[in-house]
């Protein structure tokens, strides 16, 4: 009877001593650097900025040469990553809040919206359900209250995001005084309402992450970190400041005072890092580094890429990328095929174990295969829609794809311009091939238009009330600000 009783118990205690066997999931950390140009990193070639921390994490994981951010701007690459979709099948296609269309443009501008769809299922929810904590630390920029921000989209936690997609300031109390786009009013935000005197908005943030990472080391969280960093306005540490100073301008890649913010931001993924191991999580944690577009034209220079933050030469949409997943990613790894922010979506949920939602990340692929030994994937082309104007220089309404190594770049206004580019042979973008290969240039156009059915994207459409004689007034330039706090 007593051999019986043991059984009986051992047996009815079973399913608990499976479960406790279970292995945990893998933590996620995602950082998301705003604006950080693809030479901005010691990694991908610059010697003039100072990233030991990522350059360290680049050796030990996968670095991506063709990774692309899903827009030349923020919002709709930040929605890509979130949902796994491209921004063109979202409706989101320009940054928030942008203002209407200009009513003597020779076009009018597509619609886009304004907030992310709550009807969207996004990575943190998927997660979520899954039993992760979740985290938001830093910029959102998917739209504001009452609905749309990181807790309506299944984070537990947002700290620092808001509407907005800059801080008022990056020193405390973090707030300015910014221009209402076409109200011609002016309004003061700030993004954290607390602080010290002399309190750098990047330490601040990362103080909070290094927190939260602490408090949830026993359950497997994912945290998004999108930094506003390395974001207008320009500003940072005096004394990191300095040390560019010293380099002799012709050595420099860019203004001291933006290289100051690079390094504060790899410091801060530096300290994230040290954070992980310090509490025995390193081994089961993926980390992830990316950007949303490319740099600042004002604070970085591009070279050997062409064009800039809102163009889409290579220059504003090719990105930095950096995944390490410990067990599965070959270190030091280079990986050449070109992925897309949506990827990011289906390669979080293999890196937790969880299953393919088809339905939902369309526009992405799982990257897991290029971390080990694939040097490709299963798709042809990868796209881009931007029926907008923009006040970034250069900046036009264009569709591009890009299939191989040849990249077409179709403008909107003026409409029919081509323009073709061999980027194996011309990363630069210098010869326009489109005149030389009239089929080659004439079949991917069809395909380009295909896929914008395909995914319903949205066309500009000639404005009635345009008058040719009447010159559509520019935008003006604000200089970005290029200063530190006394």
């Amino acid at each position: 009877m007593t051999r019986l009783l043991i059984l009986t118990a051992w047996v009815l205690a079973l399913p608990h001593v499976l479960l406790s066997a279970e292995p945990r999931r893998n933590n996620i950390v995602l950082f998301l650097i705003d604006d950080l140009g693809w030479m901005d990193l010691g990694c991908q070639g610059s010697t003039y900025y100072r990233t030991p921390h990522i350059d360290r994490l680049a050796a030990e994981g996968v670095r991506f040469t063709d990774a692309y951010a899903s827009c030349a701007v923020c919002t709709p690459t930040r929605a890509a990553i979130l949902t796994g979709k491209c921004p063109a099948r979202l409706l989101m296609t320009n940054w928030t809040p942008d203002g209407r269309w200009n009513p003597q443009a020779r076009f009018r501008e597509a619609r886009f919206l304004r907030a992310l769809p709550l009807e969207e299922i996004t990575i943190a929810e998927a997660l979520r359900e899954a039993g992760y904590r979740t985290a938001s630390i830093g910029k959102w920029h998917l739209g504001g209250p009452p609905f749309s921000l990181p807790e309506h989209h299944g984070f537990d936690i947002n700290i620092a995001g808001n509407a907005h997609g800059a801080p008022g300031d990056y020193f405390y109390p973090y707030q300015g005084d910014w221009l209402i786009p076409t109200t011609g009013l002016r309004a003061r935000w700030n993004v954290l309402p607390d602080g010290q005197a002399g309190e750098y908005l990047t330490d601040r943030l990362t103080d909070e992450a290094v927190k939260y990472i602490r408090a949830h080391r026993d359950e497997p969280f994912f945290l998004y970190f999108p930094h506003y960093a390395v974001h207008t306005p320009l500003q940072a540490k005096p004394a990191t400041v300095a040390t560019y100073e010293q380099v002799p301008e012709a050595e420099r890649q860019g203004d001291p005072v933006y290289a100051a913010m690079v390094q504060s931001v790899d410091d801060s993924v530096g300290r994230v890092l040290a954070t992980l191991k310090d509490l025995g999580l390193e081994e089961h944690t993926i980390v992830i580094v990316a950007s949303d577009n490319g740099g600042f034209w004002r604070a970085t220079q591009h070279a050997p890429l062409r064009g800039h933050k809102g163009t889409y030469w290579e220059g504003g949409i090719r990105v930095p990328l950096i995944v390490k997943w410990p067990g599965v990613s070959i270190p030091g790894r280079v990986v050449s095929e070109p992925v897309i922010s949506s990827d990011l979506y289906p390669t979080i949920l293999a890196a937790a174990g969880l299953p393919m939602r088809p339905h939902q990340h369309l526009d992405g692929l799982n990257l897991t295969p290029l971390l080990r030994d694939a040097d490709t994937l299963p798709r042809k082309s990868l796209f881009w829609h931007f029926p907008h104007y923009n006040d970034h220089p250069q900046t036009v309404p264009q569709g591009v794809i890009r299939q191989g190594p040849w990249k077409l770049i179709e403008t909107y206004d003026p409409a029919g311009e081509l323009q073709l580019y061999n980027l194996d042979e011309d990363l630069g973008e210098a010869t326009n091939l489109a005149a030389e290969k009239p089929e080659l240039a004439g079949r991917l156009l069809n395909e380009l238009d295909a896929w914008r059915r395909d995914v319903g994207a949205d066309m500009m459409r000639p404005n009635p009330d345009y008058d040719p004689a009447v010159e559509r007034p520019k935008k003006g330039k604000k200089k970005a600000k290029l200063r530190v706090p006394e």
